[in-house]
């Protein structure tokens, strides 16, 4: 099987660059799951990928998160799951199978947990033939204030892309608020890992700055899920991938 990273850089070249965030409002279980798989479903062939986080995770449980990772694959599509990992070894590779399990592609994971951990969630979720991304310079209003905190000669940010280069993630996130951010990483990157940003639409991010900057994929998910006509929004936020 081809890595994460190949999946989606050829979803991306079919269907575009956009990571659909299912980011959706409070509801009853069964209705979250049904209105999930219908966003699946209906935008397909404007993202390559889908990203679910604690809005659904938590409500849905791990079957009916099943379903919706299930719909992605018919689809074409990759599965993320953003829950911003950060442990010991041990206890992120128990979590990490469990995503498995529950039909994702790959995780999120946050590198203050050190490199040795990041390097060793990223050795197994390759060996599932899984992908590993690293947190770099989140994309709201405060991330300034930790992700550029100094930690002995460089910042947080720059120690992390640091650990996520070493460990052979498949890629960071970057915000789109913070292009510069952005462009540092690409320029140090090189090529070797992809550049996830999110930001874009509600938080103010622009994508065509973040793709000029770098950004390799851009992740949206209020601003194309309210919006009246979610496909034109969806396919104003892409751009083909590269390859």
């Amino acid at each position: 099987m081809a890595g994460f990273r190949s999946r989606i850089a050829a979803s991306a070249r079919r269907r575009g660059s956009l990571v659909l965030a299912l980011d959706l409002p409070p509801a009853a279980p069964a209705s979250l799951a049904r209105g999930a798989i219908s966003h699946v479903r209906r935008l397909s062939p404007r993202i390559c990928a889908i990203k679910l986080n604690m809005h659904l995770l938590l409500p849905l449980g791990a079957a009916q998160v099943a379903r919706i990772t299930a719909a992605a694959h018919d689809e074409g599509l990759e599965a993320i799951a953003d829950i911003k990992l950060n442990d010991i070894p041990s206890t992120n590779a128990a979590a990490a199978a469990a995503l498995w399990d529950a039909g994702f592609d790959a995780v999120i994971a946050n590198p203050v947990m050190g490199p040795a951990a990041l390097e060793a969630l990223a050795a197994s979720a390759h060996s599932a033939g899984r992908g590993l991304i690293a947190l770099c310079h989140m994309s709201s209003p405060e991330a300034a204030v930790s992700y550029e905190l100094r930690a002995g000669r460089s910042a947080l940010y720059s120690r992390f892309l640091g650990w996520a280069l070493r460990a052979g993630a498949d890629g960071v996130v970057a915000g789109a608020t913070y292009p510069e951010m952005v462009r540092y990483c690409a320029r140090r990157a090189r090529g070797r890992l992809d550049i996830y940003s999110p930001g874009v639409g509600a938080q103010g991010g622009d994508p065509a700055e973040a793709y000029s900057a770098g950004t390799t994929y851009v992740i949206a998910g209020r601003s194309v899920l309210s919006a009246r006509d979610p496909a034109a929004a969806a396919a104003a936020l892409s751009r083909p991938a590269r390859a």
